[in-house]
């Protein structure tokens, strides 16, 4: 029987657009966000396996499920993930739901509007910030804005990787309507470069983004601990940065990721940013909605 640990990509916490369990978080929390996170990626990558069928992509999805739930010990990362919530007294919940996000991406390909993106996103990315939020105590209300920002990083990751999604793996999670307003056919992400009609598209997208992530700002404040304030708060600077990118960069000829140095500059610019907002008791300020 296949091991889903012998299908990891190779891909770790250190490889992500934002951090994981980085030095900011207290050291007491890091040995469950790992082991919640070695979890995620080893069904992640089981999902976007380039020759695993899509039968066996279910059933080792569904065998990570089960061993979560106690029913067997042959999975390392499930059983891992299992033990470390159970010295919490925590439930499985933001991990189950993570696996109906990852068993979307075996059996749908195609998103028709805004919507349904959205929805893919309550399982793909908001359980990770409700995780992130319940493992530091925090209050539930917490979860709206943790869901907007949790979303538009999911969403920026989609435009980045939109032309290799679409070689790689056939899956576009761009929405169809709005591709077919913009005068923009799925094809044309296989190619070196966008269409005028395709970037049309792709910025439209960004900005919708980028009113997600400003739906998010408060988060930061309503957070009572304050390394966990700091990691949102360099998350958030990374996510205006690559949305101010997507907003003007063709993300199939362009690049829209940021590098080392600009990472680790956003990382302390953000964190200063969180102890200075904490020391004067300000709150942050959101842009106006659209048509405000």
């Amino acid at each position: 029987m296949t091991s889903a640990s012998e299908l990891r990509s190779g891909k770790t916490h250190r490889d992500e657009n934002f951090p994981v369990a980085s030095w900011i978080i207290h050291p007491q929390h890091r040995a469950l966000i790992l082991a919640f996170y070695n979890f995620v990626r080893t069904a992640d990558d089981i999902a976007d396996h380039a020759t695993l069928a899509a039968p066996e992509k279910l059933r080792l999805l569904d065998l990570l499920e089960a061993e979560l739930l106690g029913k067997g010990d042959t999975q390392p990362e499930a059983v891992n993930l299992r033990r470390a919530l159970a010295e919490r007294s925590m439930p499985p919940r933001h991990a189950l739901d993570v696996l109906i996000a990852f068993r979307m991406d075996v059996t749908k390909l195609r998103y028709e509007n805004w919507d349904e993106v959205i929805h893919y996103c309550r399982y793909s990315a908001m359980p990770v910030g409700r995780f992130m939020l319940d493992v530091h105590g925090e209050s539930a209300s917490t979860w709206v804005a943790s869901d907007a920002l949790c979303a538009g990083l999911q969403i920026n990751n989609h435009l980045q990787d939109c032309g290799k999604d679409f070689r790689d793996l056939n899956r576009v999670y761009l929405p169809r309507d709005e591709l077919a307003a913009a005068g923009a056919s799925v094809e044309e992400l296989g190619q070196a470069r966008s269409s005028p009609a395709l970037l049309q598209c792709l910025h439209a997208l960004a900005v919708r983004t980028e009113a997600l992530l400003d739906e998010s700002k408060s988060l930061s404040a309503e957070i009572r601990d304050i390394r966990l304030g700091c990691e949102v708060s360099v998350i958030q600077a990374f996510a205006d940065k690559i949305v101010g990118l997507l907003k003007v960069r063709d993300p199939l000829s362009q690049r829209v990721h940021l590098g080392a140095l600009e990472l680790l500059g956003y990382s302390f610019g953000g964190i200063a940013s969180e102890i200075a907002r904490r020391a004067v008791g300000r709150r942050p300020v959101s842009k106006p909605a659209a048509g405000a």
